[in-house]
């Protein structure tokens, strides 16, 4: 199938095609023209496979009946909203509206926190038609009044999941009753638990479901790997897996804030030059943090899960668990940054016997075992016990002690069942 049987424009095809694509991929071949058709759409499929671009085209679109070249703000109101659990996403969003619909007379804008609203004011006062923005962002803009939703169209949940879990529900809750009762409304994914569809039949009206890949699947391009380790050596592994194989460009994920910044400047005065992303830094700091590594000037950039969602690095070759996440769907979406649109790549895990649960939900979520091998010089000690990991809820951080206790009633190493052998 190519782009041109989806019903889209004959100037989109041509951007389109200027961007160098000619096959649409599943989620775009299932759900642009369910977008163009004016239904409401849950659609889930793998990271990197395009589901940008699945909505972004058909909006635009949908929406170039209200294209004009009129001066005046009232003749731009907001006709789409598109919201994104992260300030990276956001840009990469807007990023994909601007390039698809640079041929489209519409109007765009982005808004996120960590950056000065003057910006964001005047574009909005200038008047857009298609807003891009985070949640707690967009609601202070609203509470200025330099934000009106009452003649949005359609509304779009980028990465669903995250959007509509217990953190971001109250904001979204806020922000719905600010729009019209009849418009479009979108959801996008990788994943999608039971719990998550069940809350998006209160935003959804009778949705068409799009589900291009058995639910939570990773990419086959993606080489997994775990390498077991005690949990005081995970950071002499690491350096010595960097230095052994001569990794470049190593997206490696923590827990915590504070861990993020503690082995990036572990690894850092190891040379092997590496920077912290997360919440805590400012966007800018952010922003040159991801160019430098991008470019090669950082070899290793660590993260926390805030960076699960919306970074897009071309032909990212290494995705690496510090720490395994809580949430086993967040597995998913961090390793989904390796393997995207038809490249190979490898997420590697090292994994402690405190993390052994942890490891066991990812397993059950992939429902398959991820092979994994010891490192000459690392085999893990028999004899360590143990330690209860404290959960994202239970305060000081996500600190090891405390709360949220795993189960060992033997002293074993982490265990690998289910057909898991030495890779």
């Amino acid at each position: 199938m190519t782009f041109d049987t989806l019903g889209l424009s004959a100037d989109l095809l041509r951007t389109v095609a200027e961007e160098g694509y000619t096959e649409p991929t599943p989620v775009q071949e299932k759900a642009i023209p369910l977008v163009l058709a004016g239904k409401d759409v849950l659609a889930a499929a793998q990271t990197g496979t395009g589901k940008t671009a699945a909505f972004t085209l058909p909006i635009l679109d949908r929406l170039r009946q209200h294209a004009n070249t009129s001066f005046s703000p009232a003749r731009h109101p907001v006709r789409a909203l598109i919201l994104v659990p992260t300030r990276e996403l956001a840009v990469q969003v807007d990023e994909a509206v601007r390039t698809y619909g640079r041929t489209v007379p519409l109007r765009s804008t982005v808004v996120y926190g960590g950056m000065p609203m003057d910006p964001q004011i005047k574009a909005l006062r200038g008047g857009i038609e298609i807003l891009v923005a985070t949640p707690g962002r967009l609601l202070d803009l609203v509470g200025q009044k330099v934000a009106n939703l009452a003649q949005v169209e359609i509304l779009v949940l980028d990465e669903a999941d995250r959007m509509l879990d217990m953190g971001f529900l109250p904001d979204i809750q806020r922000i719905t009753a600010l729009l019209p009762a009849k418009r479009q409304n979108l959801m996008f994914s990788a994943t999608f638990s039971d719990e998550i569809r069940r809350l998006s039949r209160t935003i959804l009206n009778n949705p068409d479901e799009v589900e291009v890949a058995p639910r939570n699947a990773t990419v086959d391009a993606i080489k997994q790997i775990v390498y077991p380790v005690d949990r005081d050596r995970k950071e002499a592994l690491l350096a010595h897996l960097i230095r052994k194989d001569d990794l470049r460009q190593l997206l490696v994920f923590t827990r915590t804030k504070i861990g993020a910044t503690r082995l990036a400047t572990w690894l850092d005065r190891q040379g092997l030059n590496a920077v912290a992303i997360h919440s805590d830094r400012s966007q800018p700091e952010r922003t040159r943090a991801l160019e430098e590594f991008k470019n090669g000037e950082i070899r290793v950039l660590v993260a926390t899960d805030v960076a699960a969602r919306g970074l897009d690095i071309e032909d990212l070759p290494h995705v690496v668990n510090f720490e395994l996440p809580w949430n086993p769907q967040d597995y998913v979406h961090r390793i989904g940054r390796t393997g995207r649109a038809g490249a190979t790549g490898e997420a590697i895990s090292l994994v402690c016997i405190d993390e052994a649960d942890l490891l066991r939900g990812v397993q059950r979520l992939l429902r398959r075992a991820i092979p994994w091998t010891v490192e000459d010089g690392f085999v893990p000690d028999r004899n360590i016990e143990p330690r209860p990991l404290r959960g994202p809820d239970s305060g000081a951080g996500g600190a090891r002690g405390g709360s949220r206790p795993t189960h060992h009633p033997h002293r074993k190493p982490v265990q690998y069942r289910a057909g898991a052998g030495r890779a």
